[in-house]
């Protein structure tokens, strides 16, 4: 199982995601969010990541500019798309993009991933409030149709308690977190990080964790 921390501030954060673990990173270039980082700080946690490590920026609605920006100074391997960006422009920038999906009862997720043939993953995230990730909050993974599970990143609301039993119910291809393994908003836990992948890996049983 492959795990992506997001909401990444900081190197310190950074460095401890990948000794916990993890896969990957993400840093998010919205600035309204709460766990934005700007250019400079991206590009110094860039120079962290391992050989075998990923680092993704996240984006709701950038203008192309804004991204090349981002580009242009840090090492990007992906790009993550929370916004209502259309195939043609998340596919613009020359890396494997995931498109987030906030999940309501309403989503069509086959009509979705038909349309976004073009992502390497749909990211299937909390619809909360008009927030862009990272609120803390499950959706119902009944709503995950299984026809497309395996291009699924499941997020949203993940913790160290919830999510082998969201593995298994949904057979995702990747898990997600951020707010799950926070201690205050942006910023990690080591224990909390290290806990999670232990359980997405079933390593160790949810009851055991350790966390709340």
């Amino acid at each position: 199982m492959r795990i992506k921390i997001c909401g990444i501030t900081s190197v310190d954060d950074a460095t401890a995601a990948f000794s916990a673990g993890a896969d990957a990173i993400g840093c998010v270039f919205h600035p309204a969010s709460a766990r934005a980082v700007s250019i400079e700080a991206a590009h110094d946690i860039s120079r962290v990541v391992p050989a075998f490590g990923m680092m993704v920026g996240l984006f709701v609605d950038p203008t192309v500019e804004q991204v090349e920006a981002v580009l242009s100074s840090v090492s990007l391997h992906a790009l993550q798309f929370h916004g209502q960006e259309a195939p043609e422009f998340c596919s613009q920038f020359g890396r494997p993009y995931l498109k987030a999906v906030a999940m309501t009862d309403g989503v069509n997720l086959s009509v979705i991933n038909e349309r976004y043939q073009s992502a390497s993953a749909l990211l299937l995230d909390s619809a909360h409030n008009g927030h862009f990730g990272g609120t803390g909050h499950a959706f119902d993974w009944r709503l995950v149709d299984q026809t497309v599970s395996r291009r699924v990143v499941l997020a949203g609301g993940l913790n160290a308690d919830n999510v082998r039993a969201a593995i298994e119910q949904v057979n995702p291809m990747a898990v997600d977190v951020s707010s799950g393994v926070e201690r205050e908003k942006g910023i990690k836990d080591v224990a909390m990080m290290r806990a999670f992948v232990q359980a997405a890996r079933g390593e160790i049983s949810e009851q055991n964790s350790g966390v709340t």
